[in-house]
């Protein structure tokens, strides 16, 4: 994986860890001001997670969570620029399922496996009913629906090295 990329994805990770900073402190305001305040025309169309199997992991995304393929390209033999999104979801932005083949990735996305931190999250609009499903499908979670602040998460293994939370506003 070209450095940029892995500079680029961990630059967004930083960012979206100090807007989360914010509305956790309980500065909304402060957090909605940052988002009203990026220049025009700029917005999200990408956001990825590292994957140790990209088929495994397409299975899973659209198999069990529900998106829909929007890209599989070929980049060589051992990786392919794969992305999904939900039906239901903003148009145009779509999940990247990256190959984790950089020893940085993988290293990345074990470390904050261990920690216990989730690699992106999602938003539902009932929780309860998600997980009920998603435990019916056999998807194990680390944590159930639990309340914080005005919000509800719970934390998911995605059988591809990452933890993922969703949430519920």
């Amino acid at each position: 994986m070209p450095r940029m990329h892995v500079t680029l994805l961990l630059l967004l990770f930083a960012g979206a860890l100090a807007t989360i900073g914010c509305a956790a402190a309980g500065d909304r305001a402060a957090a909605e001001a940052a988002v009203v305040a990026a220049p025009r025309g700029i917005s999200i169309q990408f956001a990825g997670v590292f994957v140790a199997d990209q088929d495994k992991s397409l299975d899973f995304y659209t198999r069990v969570l529900g998106f829909v393929t929007i890209s599989d390209i070929p980049l060589g033999p051992e990786a392919r620029w794969l992305t999904v999104a939900s039906p239901h979801g903003p148009a145009g932005v779509e999940l990247l399922l990256e190959p984790n083949g950089h020893p940085a990735a993988r290293a990345f996305q074990q470390a904050i496996r261990a920690d216990g931190i989730a690699a992106t999250s999602l938003r539902v609009d009932d929780l309860q009913r998600e997980y009920e499903r998603l435990v019916g499908l056999g998807v194990e979670f680390t944590m159930p629906p639990t309340s914080m602040g005005p919000t509800q998460v719970a934390v998911f293994d995605d059988t591809c090295g990452n933890l993922i939370q969703l949430h519920q506003n």
